[in-house]
């Protein structure tokens, strides 16, 4: 049973196709897994047992007849809440949508369906993925396979926590400030962040159904899994064009270079100055760059020049704030949610910490916004992106850490993080290291690369050039090898 629960999607697919087992015991066994300790996790919060039943077995009836529906026949998954799924409950965890059932699935849901998966259910995340943390007002709050006590992260976070303890081999996610990567770090697992546009978001909330498509930019579709060669699966089959979605431009996928591991150029960063990450994060990451260069491998501490973090973290907030205004109707309810939010970021944490991630400067263009000052924050954004690309140039990939902190213990969304001793406020405890790369559009996959003496995983952000997300991939898996830390949380 575990060995089916923990063996990853591509090799659950070539045991279907080759007829070792069926597609009806393959889900069997995730059933059985997900009934035993999903009530401890609340990963998924909808479960969808009989289609899944009725599709594994019409997959098992068509491989008997000789077809073959695509890389994922038979291949049970999830998808988180946000993503539409046509006849199957889609709440973003929002009360105002607790019984919306979609007509239409969500692009990507549809590219994976078509590929031949098998949707069992949805899984848990932060209302209208709007936390670091993994809660919302309509079902019991998720927590990490590796603690019960701390959180999985979030938004994505019964994403993270269902792949890592075996309740699913892949499942769809979205990133607009790190809500693949901080889970994926938080849960011990794989998560990719692709670049801006190269998935379409078609049927995907927070833009609330019936609200303007406002959150053009920053923006990603991206997925999660307990192998680097899932991800590449995943990737490669929802990537692409869409008439739903015209600005995704019909970029073909890149071909890796083939460059081997010891003729690359990496460049690192184990904290940046003005956030220090916690001791254990910046160790393991000094730790696998040594191993890395034991290996022959080239790598160099760097940052971007003229890399200031105040400002990039300003033009973030800024960008998110008019993207976002118009996603959900501006009711008592939802005005309250963001008082509160700006309120506990603006008050708490080290003060000289909070000049970082103080979104009430924002207060008077979130009271007034204007047209013009969307088109300003637009422009500063592509010259970053601009800046981001020409400093990328001389490097393959770079490393750095995915948040400041490992997972920590529940406590009310946005109060203060306690890192080594010192309060860190909310967002800049989460956010600081990928934010930058929502902005400036570019690509990033976390890997799994130690634990904290406490036993609570840690991962690393490899952040790749826009477009070029499978030589990403490729660079990551051969550095995966070396590395080689994926563990599974034990007692599942």
């Amino acid at each position: 049973m575990s060995s089916l629960t923990f063996a990853s999607a591509h090799q659950l697919a070539r045991i279907i196709r080759d007829r070792e087992v069926s597609a009806v015991e393959v889900l069997d066994a995730y059933l059985t897994q997900i009934a035993k300790h999903n009530s401890k996790l609340n990963a998924i919060c909808t479960l969808d047992e009989d289609n899944a039943r009725t599709r594994a077995r019409l997959a098992d009836e068509a491989l008997a007849r000789g077809e073959n529906w695509g890389a994922l026949h038979g291949v049970p998954i999830t998808i988180k809440d946000i993503f539409e799924t046509a006849g199957l409950r889609t709440t973003a965890g929002y009360i105002p949508l607790k019984d919306y059932v979609p007509q239409q699935d969500a692009t990507a849901v549809a590219r994976l369906r078509t590929a031949g998966a098998v949707i069992m259910g949805k899984t848990n995340m932060a209302e209208l993925a709007a936390d670091y943390q993994s809660t919302n007002s309509l079902f019991p709050r998720v927590n990490n396979p590796w603690h019960l006590d701390y959180t999985p992260g979030g938004s994505s976070g019964g994403s993270a926590a269902a792949v890592a303890a075996g309740l699913s081999p892949l499942d769809l996610g979205n990133d607009f400030g790190g809500s693949v990567r901080q889970p994926a770090h938080f849960c011990g697992i794989y998560g990719l962040k692709p670049t801006d546009r190269r998935i379409s978001t078609a049927g995907q909330i927070p833009e609330v159904p019936g609200m303007p498509l406002s959150i053009r930019q920053m923006m990603t579709v991206g997925c999660f899994a307990r192998s680097l060669e899932d991800i590449r699966l995943c990737f490669s089959l929802i990537a692409g064009a869409d008439l739903r979605r015209p600005d995704v431009p019909p970029i073909p996928l890149d071909r890796p270079s083939g460059k081997p591991l010891q003729h690359l150029k990496i460049a690192w960063s184990a904290e940046w100055a003005e956030v220090p990450v916690a001791s254990e994060i910046r160790a393991a990451m000094e730790s696998i760059v040594q191993t890395l260069s034991d290996a022959g491998v080239q790598t160099e501490r760097w940052l971007p020049k003229d890399f200031d973090l105040s400002k990039i973290l300003n033009l973030y907030g800024r960008m998110s704030m008019y993207l976002t205004i118009y996603a959900q109707p501006q009711d008592r309810y939802n005005l309250r949610r963001s008082l509160e939010l700006i309120f506990r970021t603006a008050t708490q944490g080290d003060k000289e910490l909070r000049k970082l991630g103080d979104f009430s400067r924002f207060l008077p263009e979130i009271l007034n916004p204007s047209l013009k000052g969307y088109f300003e924050a637009l422009t500063q954004r592509d010259r970053f992106t601009a800046h981001i690309d020409e400093a990328l140039e001389p490097w393959d990939v770079w490393l750095c850490p995915v948040a400041a902190t490992a997972a920590f213990t529940h406590r009310p969304a946005w109060t203060a993080v306690e890192i080594d001793g010192r309060s860190y406020p909310y967002s800049v405890a989460n956010g600081a290291y990928t934010m930058p790369s929502n902005l400036s559009e570019h690509p990033a996959v976390v890997i799994p690369i130690g634990q904290t003496q406490n036993g609570l995983p840690i991962g690393m952000q490899i952040v790749g050039k826009r477009w070029r997300e499978m030589e990403l991939l490729a660079i990551a898996e051969a550095i995966d090898k070396v590395v080689g830390s994926l563990q599974h949380p034990p007692g599942y």
